[in-house]
């Protein structure tokens, strides 16, 4: 089991069952109609998944520089999605 995590593939199963649902929500409100817009999700989806990209590469011990990309990365995908939510409300 710490070979799954140390190796990365625990994260590889998150990303794919993010991937998963991101398909399903998007194909159900092209569908009903219902549920979160699709450039809200993708907007909140994104900061989750490159912080979990920066997860990815410290169990897989790349270098500090990849980590802090990916974690350079969420930030303004964040700043993104709280900027579409409070637009909203």
């Amino acid at each position: 089991m710490a070979n799954w995590f140390a190796s990365g593939h625990a994260v590889d199963c998150i990303l794919a069952a993010m991937a998963l649902e991101v398909m399903v929500l998007i194909i159900i409100h092209k569908q009903f109609g219902r549920g979160i817009k699709p450039w809200d999700l993708i907007a909140s989806v994104l900061a989750g998944t490159a912080l979990l990209f920066a997860l990815r590469a410290a169990l897989t011990a790349q270098p500090w520089s990849v980590v802090a990309a990916c974690l350079s990365l969420a930030l303004p995908a964040h700043l993104w999605d709280l900027a579409r939510r409070w637009s909203a409300a």
